[in-house]
């Protein structure tokens, strides 16, 4: 159950930054477009995103974990290039989809939280 709700919120925070968020676009059926996005970013966070954190580990050490948004940008550059209808115009904008993202997630899953109390 906490992995869908988790899918759902990512969801929502994909289909609300890709409605504000210029460089970033959803085509087709915009919701299950955001549901594909949530489901392939993921299998690449759970599969592809520690193999690069092994590799470049001497770089995020060196840059005190910074490159570790050049990371989820290249993550989400590459669900861009798997998924036909959603796309990501630079490397400069996946890395502001992805601080917002993250942001915009934490503050759906906390609102959640509080509807719960």
């Amino acid at each position: 159950m906490k992995l869908i709700l988790k899918l759902l919120i990512t969801a929502v925070a994909v289909f609300i930054l890709a409605y504000f968020l210029p460089g970033v676009t959803l085509t087709g059926d915009k919701m299950v477009t955001a549901l594909m996005v949530a489901a392939v970013l993921a299998v690449l966070n759970l599969f592809v995103k520690p193999i690069l954190i092994i590799f470049t580990l001497p770089i995020t050490i060196l840059t005190l974990g910074l490159f570790l948004l050049i990371i989820n940008a290249l993550i989400i550059l590459l669900a861009s290039n798997i998924i036909d209808s959603f796309s990501v115009s630079s490397i400069w904008t996946a890395i502001l989809f992805s601080v917002l993202l993250s942001f915009l997630e934490s503050v759906l899953h906390s609102l959640l939280k509080e509807d719960k109390k």
